[in-house]
C-alpha cells in the first residue's frame, strides 16, 4: 500500500526514459490509478510499433527507496518470482526514477471469495520466504509496510481500545524463528492477474529480510478485511500445502499485520477499494472486518 512516487514525469525525464527504451517517439503518458502514479508509458519503438512500458518517478530523498526496490525486484526475478524487468534506474541530486517492464494483467479482486485465488497467495508467501537472499543490501523487516509509522498514528488518534490492547500484548512478546526474503508490503493489490493466473508481484519498497509471518500476516489480513474472516483460513491452507508444515507463530504475525493499517482505515480505503475494483469495500467496513481479525488473534495468542 506504499507508493514511493507522486510525481508526473518531467520533458527530461520522459528523454531519459526513451533513450532507455530505445524508442522512436512517445504517444502518451498516462496515470495508472486513478490518474496519478505509478506511469504508463506509451511510445514508438526502432521499428515504429506502439510498445508499454511503466515507470516511477521519486525525489531524491526516496533513492533508498528506488534502490530497494530494484534490488528486490532482480533478486525475485532471478529466483522465479513473478515480477516486471527492470529495464532502467537513475539516481541524481533531483529525482530517482525506475523504469520496469509493462505486465498485462489487472488487480481488480472478485467480489465473492474464490479459494483457489487466496490460496494461490498463501503459496506465494511461501515462495518468496525461500528465496535466497545472499548478500542482497536489503534491510530487516519485523512487520508489513515498515516506511510507515502506524504506532505514531494510533498515539496520535482517538483511543481505541482493542488497538491499545495488541500493541501493549505485542510489546511482551519476542517472536523468534528463521528469517529470509520478504516482500513486505504483500496483498491482493500489489499482485497483478491474467484470469485465475498469478501474473506479477509489484511494489518491492518495502522489502527486505524478515520472519515468514511478515507476508503470510498481511496476506491473511488483507484476505479477512475483503471478505471476512473465514477467507484468511483459506491463505492459510495454500501457504500449509506449499510449505508442508505449519506457520511459526501465526496469531502473533496476524496482529502485528492488523496493526500494521491506520488505526482508522480511511487512509488506506480508498486504495483498498480503487486497485481492487472493489466499490464496497468501505472504510466503517474495513474497519470492522481488521477488528475482527485482529480480536481473533489476540484470542489465540491466550
Amino acid at each position: 500500500m506504499s507508493d514511493m512516487t507522486d510525481a508526473r514525469p518531467d520533458p527530461e525525464q520522459l528523454r531519459w526514459a526513451l533513450q532507455v527504451l530505445d524508442a522512436s517517439g512517445l504517444v502518451e503518458v498516462t496515470g495508472m490509478r486513478s490518474g496519478g502514479a505509478p506511469w504508463l508509458l506509451r511510445y514508438l519503438d526502432d521499428d515504429g510499433v506502439e510498445a508499454l512500458a511503466v515507470m516511477r518517478v521519486g525525489s531524491a530523498q526516496q533513492a533508498e527507496s528506488q534502490t530497494r526496490e530494484t534490488v528486490a525486484m532482480q533478486l525475485a526475478d532471478r529466483q522465479g518470482i513473478p515480477v516486471p524487468n527492470v529495464l532502467g534506474a537513475r539516481l541524481d541530486d533531483a529525482s530517482s526514477l525506475l523504469l520496469i517492464e509493462h505486465i498485462d494483467g489487472s488487480s481488480a479482486q472478485p467480489a465473492e471469495p474464490r479459494v483457489d485465488r487466496l490460496e494461490a497467495l498463501g503459496a506465494l508467501a511461501v515462495q518468496i520466504s525461500v528465496v535466497n537472499p545472499g548478500d542482497a543490501d536489503l534491510p530487516r523487516v519485523d512487520r508489513p509496510i515498515p516506511v510507515v509509522d502506524f504506532a505514531a498514528m494510533r498515539a496520535e488518534g482517538e483511543p481505541q481500545p482493542l488497538l491499545e490492547e495488541a500493541e501493549r500484548r505485542l510489546a511482551e512478546i519476542t517472536a523468534e524463528g528463521p528469517t529470509g526474503f520478504v516482500h513486505g508490503d504483500l496483498w491482493s493489490g500489489n499482485t497483478l492477474w491474467r484470469g485465475d493466473e498469478l501474473v506479477a508481484v509489484l511494489d518491492w519498497d518495502c522489502a527486505g529480510i524478515g520472519p515468514a509471518g511478515v507476508d503470510l500476516g498481511s496476506l491473511r489480513c488483507d484476505a479477512a478485511m475483503q471478505y471476512g474472516l473465514e477467507a484468511s483460513d483459506h491463505v492459510l491452507a495454500g501457504w500449509r500445502r506449499e510449505a508442508s508444515r505449519e506457520p511459526e507463530a501465526l496469531a502473533y504475525w496476524d496482529a502485528v499485520a492488523a496493526l500494521s493499517t491506520p488505526p482508522d482505515i480511511a487512509w488506506f480505503a480508498p486504495a483498498i477499494a480503487g486497485m481492487t475494483h472493489r466499490p464496497d469495500l468501505t472504510a466503517e467496513l474495513l474497519r470492522q472486518r481488521r477488528d475482527a481479525f485482529l480480536a481473533y488473534a489476540l484470542e489465540r495468542l491466550g
